[in-house]
């Protein structure tokens, strides 16, 4: 199953809801991401039949390795792209909001090359 823009969007949200150590339940997404219940539990339904999630009897979700790997990716490129932009002088909600769009759909190559550029850049 081809993972859409959305699927990474919800992916991304599960891994930064785990970063404190707990796993995630459908309405943390809701909460977070501010959609509504059935659209939540759709996505979360497709992710699961897809492997990129498990979801345990009691409703916590967790990633399967295909699902971190790919998270970890658009969470990477989300946090460089908005401080790529953050130093072109682009305000912070701005940065982020445009960032979210961005690495989705940046190739493999920009982005390595804004990367390169941010992590050896001192000023």
């Amino acid at each position: 199953m081809a993972l859409l823009e959305s699927g990474e969007m919800y992916l991304e949200t599960i891994f930064v809801l785990s970063k404190n150590g707990k796993k995630p339940r459908s309405i943390d997404i809701v909460e977070h991401m501010g959609y509504s219940k059935p659209s939540v539990s759709r996505a979360v339904g497709l992710l699961k039949t897809g492997g990129y999630i498990e979801v345990c009897k009691d409703g916590f979700i967790s990633m399967t390795e295909l699902g971190r790997e790919i998270a970890e990716k658009i969470y990477e490129r989300h946090t460089i792209i908005t401080s790529f932009l953050k130093k072109l002088g682009v305000e912070e909600k701005a940065a982020s909001d445009d960032a979210c769009k961005i690495e989705h759909v940046i190739s493999d190559s920009s982005f390595d090359a804004i990367k390169k550029y941010i992590l050896t850049d001192k000023q």
